[in-house]
């Protein structure tokens, strides 16, 4: 079994992840990203790095398919969140829940969060 990443952690990270923990994310683990941190909530899903005292979110907010990560695709016949071969439609309620998540994990993150465009791997 693998060595879990340390995260120093500045204690202003320590706070803001205490704050996510506090408006009910929770923290979860995928072998797959085990350098970042990931957070979770209502099947949403945030990979965080917590580099250079900052926890920049990595890629794109996705939704939890089975033990990986859906991205949000556009296909001719809409929107779906897709993780190779399994996939499921973005509704408009699920489109509506990820921006709520999407912006709540800003505002809680706030002054410690930078996008990053680039990709996962």
């Amino acid at each position: 079994m693998a060595e879990a990443p340390s995260f120093p952690l500045t204690p202003a990270q320590v706070s803001a992840l205490e704050r996510l923990l506090r408006a009910g994310f929770k923290f979860v683990t995928f072998e797959r990203f085990a350098r970042y941190l990931a957070v979770e909530k209502q099947g949403f899903v945030a990979l965080l790095d917590p580099a250079e005292g900052r926890l920049r979110i990595v890629s794109q907010v996705g939704y939890r398919l089975g033990e990986e990560i859906g991205m949000l695709v556009e296909r001719a016949e809409g929107k779906w969140f897709v993780w190779k071969g399994e996939s499921i439609v973005a509704s408009p309620d699920l489109l509506t829940a990820y921006a709520r998540f999407k912006a709540e994990l800003s505002e809680l993150l706030s002054g410690l969060t930078e996008y990053s465009d680039s990709p996962l791997l």
